[in-house]
């Protein structure tokens, strides 16, 4: 306070009025930098306007005769602060739209996989599991042997896929100055969420091969 901030070698010399609190005024990508705010007549074609979100066109409409008839020489042009915000994060938006649809192309993919996967193995295995059946086995224990054999390999994948996954999102965020921290939770949901969607796919031809008739299965032996 009472002191006096040259600008430009002298050209405009600011008195300090008043100190702000630290706050971002540009994307998350970037830390804090010094601002001066600052009355210049030679800026006053521009406004910042705290309006309520009650009836805004008749008040936009309102500004703009206002701003004309002060600023004759000026072109009318607005600009809400929020589609401002919006606008630093529209990279990471669009990125987010296609990795979502790629995530989705992926587990239909994988989807498929596992149900032709699953069927080979029905038809390769359908005395084995008629064999099973009259020793005594039970549908539940022919689903159980069908479904840890693909749990046994979704967790192989899992304990690939999860280092890479985190190396490259830890390096993404090195973008950003204010970021978050990866959490282990995030990867253990992501398995599990891998191990339901895969025993929700090979459920019917597991189910389907645990009610089959075993005598059909045999008959040819």
């Amino acid at each position: 306070m009472n002191k006096e901030i040259s600008i430009w070698d002298g050209v405009i010399k600011c008195p300090v009025v008043g100190v702000l609190k630290d706050f971002n005024d540009r994307s998350f990508r970037h830390s804090l930098a010094p601002l001066l705010i600052a009355t210049n007549i030679t800026m006053y074609n521009q406004a910042g306007i705290k309006l309520k979100t009650t009836n805004v066109f008749s008040t936009m409409q309102s500004v703009k005769q206002v701003f004309e008839k002060t600023f004759p020489n000026f072109v009318y042009e607005y600009r809400f602060l929020d589609d401002k915000i919006a606008s630093f994060y529209k990279q990471e938006n669009q990125l987010a739209q296609l990795y979502k649809i790629f995530a989705a192309i992926a587990i239909l993919l994988s989807c498929l996989g596992l149900y032709g996967l699953a069927s080979f193995m029905a038809v390769q295995r359908i005395k084995e599991v008629g064999i099973r059946k009259v020793l005594g086995a039970t549908s539940g224990s022919i689903v159980y042997l069908f479904s840890k054999e693909f749990i046994i390999l979704i967790a192989i994948a899992f304990a690939i896929a999860t280092p890479i996954a985190w190396y490259y999102m830890h390096q993404w965020l090195q973008a950003y100055v204010y970021r978050i921290n990866i959490s282990w939770w995030l990867f253990a949901a992501g398995g599990m969420a891998a191990i339901v969607i895969a025993l929700a796919t090979i459920s019917f031809q597991a189910i389907k091969a645990a009610k089959a008739n075993p005598v059909k299965s045999l008959r040819s032996e």
